[in-house]
C-alpha cells in the first residue's frame, strides 16, 4: 500500500472512529476535534493554539490531512494535572 493511499486509510478511519463510535477503542477514548475541545474548556481557538504552539495545552494528534485530534484521555488527563498544579 503507497504512503499515500495509506494516509488516506488512516484519514478515513481516524473519521469513522469518531462519527460513528462503532469502534470500541473510539467509545472509550474517541478523538476530539479542536472545536469540541474549545467549546468544553470555553477557551477562543487562537488560546487553543498559542497553547498547542507553547506545547502546554493537551496533546495532540495531527492526522495526515492536516486536522488535528485530542484523544479523551489526554484531556482528561491534561485537565488533572491543571487542577493539581493549580492547588
Amino acid at each position: 500500500m503507497s504512503a499515500k493511499r495509506r494516509g488516506l486509510h488512516v484519514m478515513a478511519r481516524a473519521k469513522e472512529m469518531t462519527a460513528s463510535g462503532s469502534d470500541r477503542s473510539s467509545v472509550k477514548n474517541p478523538l476530539l476535534t479542536i472545536s469540541e475541545v474549545i467549546a468544553e474548556l470555553g477557551i477562543p481557538r487562537s488560546t487553543f493554539y498559542r497553547w498547542r504552539q507553547l506545547r502546554k495545552g493537551p496533546r495532540s494528534i495531527k492526522l495526515p490531512n492536516g486536522d488535528v485530534r485530542i484523544r479523551r484521555s489526554d484531556l482528561d488527563r491534561w485537565i488533572a494535572s491543571m487542577e493539581e498544579r493549580s492547588s
